[in-house]
């Protein structure tokens, strides 16, 4: 799970596209946009691109090390 800011999260997994957001559109919270699969518009994050990327990262390394484990384990049981 990626937070988003303002108590919003998604799952990493379902992050397709970031999208800063400049100019007049941003200020009052509003940092970046986030495509999130299965979701016609884009959820607003109070957190930058950058941010939000470093997450998915740490989440991703984390499922990894999850599957690694129950794979481990379940050879382990046969």
């Amino acid at each position: 799970m990626v937070f988003l800011g303002y108590g919003k999260f998604v799952r990493a997994d379902r992050i397709y596209a970031l999208e800063p957001i400049e100019g007049h559109d941003r200020g009052d919270g509003r940092r970046t946009k986030v495509w999130v699969d299965g979701m016609a518009e884009p959820l607003v994050a109070s957190r930058t691109e950058r941010t939000i990327l470093a997450d998915m990262g740490e989440a991703t390394a984390l499922a990894m090390a999850v599957r690694r484990s129950r794979q481990n384990q379940m050879s382990l049981d046969v």
